[in-house]
């Protein structure tokens, strides 16, 4: 699977990342006092002459979230030179995703409310604010070198840069890791998670400053089995959803066999031993924390809810792959069983947040 399709729906409609969001939304809150403990740490260690603050946001996508965080981090700074009795640093905002993604529906629209927002909220005393989007992968460099104070990224990390290689051979009867899969997948999709992992952070060390800081915040798993339904469940059951149209003559069985998601959902543990392993920086909180599928949605039905949450994030790879004749099927097939699933099971995501700051 090439790594360009791994982008959300963009646009605005029923079906888009954009109207489909609301559960990263909350992801996102819940991390809130993390993310304002960390970019307080990185204030107070910046020179206090320092006329700019440059921040990241790493799988940004396209919609009311894309820079939800960096409007609160210019808060949090103001207040913090309001404190301190520092003149407010200029801000540059770097909003980076994969070329696929809309940055158009950025600029075009999310921009000019935040900029609104900003003035609206801290006024004429506010330092220019400059945003830019950084198209390319994250497993790659993507700015200069010791330009970056405070970096941010939410459920993006959890996306590998490739499927996992002989899964082809080894993983016929799932689409990710299932509760049935043999050592050789999980050991598959957790060296290609390592591998990933280590490049992301080698990669920032050159970027961030020394006492800079980055939040990450991963869908992931608290078991140290990556098999277990924390972190699977979700994907099991879409590929009950695909394996009932091969039995319907729909989809070749194949085809099926050659389709893999390309993400792993860590343990905070195994994000622990990441970040040691690279060594670039020191970590100053690892939580996991949990929240409802059944989050999805603001109202209605539950199933219908989470089944176009899950179509937002992976019908660009289902297309790719499957074709888009398939994709209003696979979704009423899916949404049925997420129904029945979740009337009678407690099912909910779990996220991993680290919070580090670079070495000095």
């Amino acid at each position: 699977m090439e790594v360009q399709v791994l982008h959300m729906n963009g646009g605005l409609g029923e079906t888009s990342y954009a109207s489909n969001s609301l559960v990263q939304r909350k992801v996102i809150s819940m991390t809130k006092p993390i993310t304002e403990a960390a970019i307080t740490q990185v204030y107070r260690s910046l020179d206090p002459t320092a006329y700019r603050f440059c921040i990241a946001e790493l799988g940004c996508s396209s919609g009311p979230n894309t820079l939800f965080v960096a409007a609160e981090l210019v808060k949090i700074v103001d207040q913090l030179s309001q404190i301190h009795g520092r003149q407010l640093p200029e801000f540059e905002i770097f909003l980076n995703d994969l070329p696929g993604n809309d940055f158009n529906s950025i600029f075009q629209s999310l921009l000019p409310q935040f900029r609104a927002q900003l003035n609206h909220e801290i006024g004429s005393k506010s330092a220019p604010c400059f945003v830019y989007g950084v198209p390319g992968s994250f497993y790659g460099r993507l700015f200069a070198a010791n330009s970056l104070h405070f970096l941010h990224s939410s459920y993006s990390l959890m996306w590998l840069s490739k499927v996992p290689s002989g899964l082809e051979i080894w993983n016929k009867e799932d689409i990710y890791i299932g509760s049935r899969s043999p050592v050789t997948v999980i050991d598959a999709y957790y060296g290609q998670f390592r591998l990933d992992f280590w490049r992301f952070l080698r990669c920032r060390s050159e970027e961030v400053v020394g006492g800079g800081g980055m939040v990450l915040t991963i869908l992931g798993r608290k078991s140290e089995n990556a098999a277990s339904k924390e972190g699977c469940y979700i994907w099991e059951l879409l590929a009950l959803s695909l394996k009932e149209m091969v039995s319907e003559g729909v989809i070749e069985k194949e085809k099926l066999h050659l389709f893999n998601i390309p993400q792993y959902t860590p343990s905070p543990a195994e994000v622990q031993r990441a970040v040691e392993e690279e060594g670039s920086f020191t970590i100053s909180r690892l939580e996991a924390s949990e929240i409802r599928w059944a989050d999805c949605g603001g109202g209605g039905e539950h199933g219908y809810n989470v089944a176009k949450c899950m179509r937002s994030v992976a019908e660009p790879m289902l297309v790719e792959h499957f074709g888009d004749s398939i994709i209003e099927r696979l979704f009423e097939k899916y949404q049925k069983i997420l129904s029945d699933r979740m009337s009678k099971e407690e099912t909910k995501f779990v996220n991993v947040t680290v919070s580090v700051i670079r070495r000095g």
